[in-house]
């Protein structure tokens, strides 16, 4: 029994001085600084965003599909019913949460690339306005994070203006990821929408168009200083139909984010992507960003790049109902004018050399 009892004394100091030990080791480890924190909370807030963008709709859909087949079906009936009987709100100005707006999870996004708007001239919030973003992109990161959330400050520099961003409208037929989009001021990019905006919202609105689309993405690559413009003519007539004034934007540093294989124009991988954007609406890229782990790893995440995007000088657009084709090109013209300005106003200031010219086509 001594016996016994004396083994189990010393197993149990054994297993004392083991805890003690493995104690002194972990206080005696670095703990994570704030720094550290700081970049594991940004690197969260992107990676929640493109999940969200890539994942949210289709994953939704596919659950609420699977539960039909369940004891769960009433949720997917009840959901449907839903959309059903809000079917339209999408291109009715929406449904937009200002409290995500001033999310936390947006200043570690913001922070993240970093993101910064700059403002060039004054935006009257008696006036409605459509604001060309440019490039679109790989994800139009820069555009989202300006209009879209409250992080880099669009309120405060211009009092007065609700931004709105559209995007393409069948994102707005995913079950849950439409109520997401809404949430934040994202409206179908249709003539129905930004009528809505423009001409049944009141005064001081300002509706964010990415012009290239998704065609432009095709080409998206850093260094990359190509637009698709000339022959994007819509929203200058929209803007002439409702006297809203046209405003460019250029974020610089959006094509850097991810690293894409380009097909060249005329081969059959160029020719697929090309097809499927004009059935979809939006293009297939092959494209790559950083990994999770670390920066030297390949992943989906973009890469840690400035953008920064610049509001331009407004071009004052009369209101006509039934503009000519001779008045819309004028008034397209005077906008790439003013497009020009700013890109080459500005192309040296966030990392573009003087010999960098601004390429549309």
């Amino acid at each position: 029994m001594k016996t016994i009892i004396a083994a189990c004394s010393q197993n149990l100091s054994g297993s004392r001085a083991s805890v003690q030990t493995a104690l002194r080791t972990l206080l005696s480890a670095p703990w994570p600084s704030q720094r550290d924190v700081r970049s594991w909370l940004q690197l969260l807030s992107v990676l929640q965003w493109v999940l969200s963008f890539l994942l949210l709709g289709t994953v939704s859909l596919v659950v609420l599909i699977y539960l039909v087949f369940t004891s769960f079906w009433p949720i997917s009936a009840l959901y449907l019913a839903w959309i059903i009987f809000d079917w339209d709100t999408p291109e009715k100005g929406g449904r937009r949460l200002p409290c995500l707006r001033r999310w936390a999870v947006w200043r570690h996004f913001r922070d993240y690339f970093p993101v910064k708007l700059v403002k060039t001239h004054d935006l009257s919030p008696s006036h409605n306005y459509i604001i060309g973003s440019h490039p679109h992109g790989i994800l139009c990161v820069g555009a989202f994070c300006n209009f879209i959330t409250g992080s880099t400050g669009f309120g405060e520099m211009f009092p007065g203006i609700r931004p709105f961003l559209t995007t393409l409208a069948g994102n707005f037929r995913l079950p849950v990821f439409r109520e997401y989009l809404m949430s934040g001021g994202l409206c179908p990019v249709t003539r129905r929408a930004i009528s809505y905006l423009l001409s049944k919202n009141g005064a001081g609105n300002a509706v964010a168009i990415v012009i290239g689309g998704a065609a432009e993405s095709l080409s998206c690559r850093p260094g990359v200083t190509t637009l698709i413009l000339k022959n994007r003519k819509g929203f200058v007539r929209m803007a002439l139909q409702h006297g809203a004034h046209l405003v460019p934007s250029f974020s610089f540093g959006e094509n850097d984010l991810f690293r894409q294989v380009v097909f060249e124009e005329g081969s059959w991988m160029r020719s697929i992507q090309q097809r499927f954007q004009k059935m979809m609406g939006f293009a297939p890229c092959v494209f790559y960003g950083r990994g999770l782990t670390s920066v030297q790893s390949k992943g989906f995440l973009p890469y840690a790049r400035p953008i920064t995007t610049v509001v331009g000088e407004p071009v004052t657009v009369p209101k006509v109902e039934n503009p000519s084709r001779e008045v819309v090109d004028m008034y397209h013209e005077m906008y790439i004018q003013s497009l020009l300005k700013l890109f080459n106003e500005n192309k040296t200031k966030y990392g573009l050399s003087e010999t960098d010219e601004l390429h549309i086509l």
